[in-house]
Parts: structure tokens; sequence; C-alpha cells
């Protein structure tokens, strides 16, 4: 007779061999991601701080410095604009090649709010190009691999089958089913999963990877997740809008046939029209605008992205209350916001922001960063647990 118990080790002990490297990986890259910003402003400081000559010295509109990057290379799209610059920081926008254009050797342009002087340029992500592209490229290998959009799914696969390794991994801690009357409770039995025991090295490592496992489940089991949230909606978002409501995204907007690249609207005129609809959507339904966060422009949409900080948002910085408007009319097209509107929504937010560490300041990316290290530690554990049972079953064979 078949031993489920037995079935499900087997499946927790392959599954979990076969995710060991990508979660060291992905937990030791995650260790650094949770201070991407304070990281890379540390590596170039000649990039990403400028530090006006006079104390007086006021900053330059936004899109004031999106024009002069723009006219700085009229071969490219600057298809974004961050509408608030922080004292003594650069401006950052990135460039987007247009159809016929040539090849763009670097597509990231930091430039000097205080002068609209361009500070230098980077290809992001490109590690070829030295250290200062050494925190986009941890950012690439954290999510795809550093190998596009295929790393990407590979990666989101390995999350969807994390997810369910730590479900099958909490059942396995569960004591077995009692045989005989006389027996202790199963709260008393399960109660040794969650201790450690340093009886024999072994045990160590055993108890370290099962009480770990437990103590951690819930952080684990969402990291998970938010991971297939993010690496593949493909799977998540059709079994989270079984589930729960869910407003409709970008990707549901329709597409031009072909892309426009010269619209009605210029960027003042947009963000006119957009800040104007966006203060209106906020009376309508009860939020609060607090800053403005970003504006961009999709041509395969034709439609301009107003993004704001409003009381619907949770993060740290920025802000994901969103509008879409059409580029030729400046009519209302699409709302989106990051929480209140839909319950499905509402959990993804919480549950991407936490994995990124844009909640909670620095406790959380403390917090985010020792639990890179303890994804580390339980898969170094589990494979450490297996190759210590391979050699005594050659052993005993």
């Amino acid at each position: 007779m078949v031993n489920p118990r037995g079935v499900w080790l087997r499946l927790h002990r392959y599954v979990g061999l076969s995710l060991a490297g990508f979660l060291v990986l992905t937990g030791l890259t995650g260790v650094v991601l949770a201070w991407n910003a304070e990281l890379d402003e540390a590596l170039n400081p000649r990039l990403l701080r400028a530090v006006p000559t006079d104390p007086d010295a006021a900053m330059w509109a936004p899109l004031a410095l999106r024009d002069a990057v723009q006219q700085r290379f009229p071969q490219a799209l600057v298809a974004r604009v961050p509408l608030v610059l922080e004292p003594g920081r650069a401006a950052a926008f990135l460039l987007r090649r247009k159809p016929g254009g040539p090849p763009l050797a670097d597509d990231q342009v930091f430039i000097d709010p205080y002068t609209g002087q361009i500070l230098g340029m980077r290809r992001w992500g490109d590690i070829t190009q030295g250290v200062h592209n050494l925190m986009p490229f941890v950012y690439r290998l954290h999510y795809s691999l550093a190998l596009g959009p295929v790393g990407t799914v590979v990666l989101g696969i390995a999350a969807l089958l994390w997810t369910l390794d730590c479900l099958v991994g909490l059942y396995l801690t569960l004591p077995a089913r009692r045989r005989h009357a006389e027996a202790s409770s199963f709260w008393a039995r399960w109660s040794t999963a969650w201790k450690l025991s340093l009886r024999s090295p072994f045990r160590a490592v055993f108890d370290v990877h099962r009480a770990g496992g437990l103590w951690l489940w819930l952080a684990l089991l969402g990291m998970a997740i938010s991971s297939v949230a993010l690496n593949l909606p493909q799977v998540y978002d059709p079994v989270v809008q079984g589930l729960a409501a869910r407003q409709p995204g970008v990707e549901e907007l329709p597409t031009r046939t072909t892309p426009l690249w010269e619209p009605r609207l210029d960027w003042i005129q947009a963000h006119t029209r957009a800040s104007e609809l966006m203060r209106e959507e906020g009376a309508r339904l009860g939020f609060a605008l607090r800053q403005e966060s970003s504006l961009s422009y999709d041509p395969r949409r034709g439609l301009y992205r107003y993004d704001v900080r409003s009381s619907l948002d949770i993060k740290d910085k920025g802000g994901s209350t969103r509008i879409f408007i059409d580029a030729d009319t400046g009519n209302l097209v699409g709302t989106w916001f990051p929480t209140t509107a839909a319950a499905g929504d509402t959990v993804t937010t919480w549950l991407t922001l936490l994995h990124m560490a844009a909640i909670g300041g620095m406790p959380m990316k403390t917090a985010i960063s020792l639990f890179g290290l303890a994804v580390t530690v339980l898969s170094f554990t589990g494979v450490l647990i297996w190759a210590r049972k391979r050699k005594a079953r050659r052993d005993a064979a």
C-alpha cells in the first residue's frame, strides 16, 4: 500500500532540490536589493548626486528637464518623467528607441536638476559597463536571472512550485495520525516540530530546516505568492480574479494598430489635463491627493498615464493612484487604485510592496534582508539533509 506521507515527502525533497539554486540566488540578491537605492547611490555618486553650487539655486521643472533630455536624444523617446525631484539628487530618465532609429548605446540618462546638464549615462543592467551598473544587474538577476523574458517565466514557475512546496512542507511537519487512544494530544506532538535540538550536528541541521520553516511559514508563503504575482501574472491574475474582485489593468486597455508617436496633446497639456481629471476622481471617490508621482506616455496605446500619491497608497515613497487619458482627446480612458477599489488588488498591493520592502522604512528593509538570509539557510539545510540521507541509504545498500 502506498504511503501518502512518503509520496509528499519525496515531492518535497525533489521539488526543494530543484528550487534550491533559485532560492539561494534570489534570497542573496534580495538581501542586497532591500537597500537598492542606498547602494546604487553609494556606488554612483557622480551619476546620482547633484549638489548646487549656489545654496539658493532652484531646480528646473520636471517637464523642462524631460524636454532637455528629449532634445539631446531626438532619436529616442523619453517616455516617462518623474514629477517629484529630490534636493541633492539627479533626475533619471529612461530612453526608448524609436522604430527605425539607431540602436541606443545607453538607455538611462542622469541630469542635474539645477543646471539641466547631463551628469552621465548607462545601459541599465549591463554589467559589462562596470560597477556603476552593479545594482541594476543584481535586480536583473533577482527578477529574471538576467535572461530577459525567458528568465522571468522560469523564476515565475519556480515561484509557483515554491508556493506549492510551502504547503507540502507545512503538512510534513504535522504529526502522524495517532494510533493509540493514550497518545498525547495533537498540539503536544506538533510542538516538537517547532523546537531546536542540539543533540547532534545532523539533528541541529534538521531542526533548523523544519522549525525555521515553521517559524517563517507565513512569510515564506507570502513571498512565494508575491513572486508568482510579479513574475507569472498570466497564472496569478486569473486565479485571484476567480477569488476576488480585480480592476482592469493596463493590459486590458486597447492597443492601436499603429503606434502614435506624435499625439495632439503635448506633455504640458497632458499634465494639465491629467491633474484636472485626477482631482475630479478624488472628489468623486473621496480620496485625498498628496503628491504627484510621474507622467508617462505609451505610443502603442496612445495613452498618457498619470500617477500620484494619494490616501489610497501605502508604500513609503511615490504613488500608484493612476489614471489613463487619451493622448489626442484628453478623455479619461481608465483608472487604477492600489487599495479599496477591489479586494484582489488590495491584497496584491500589500503582498508585492512587502516583497520589495517598499513599506515600513528601514525596519522592513532590515527584516527583508534577514529574510533573504533565512531563505538561503533553509535551502542549504534542505540540501544537507538530502545529502546525509542519500549517503545513509548508499551505506546501507
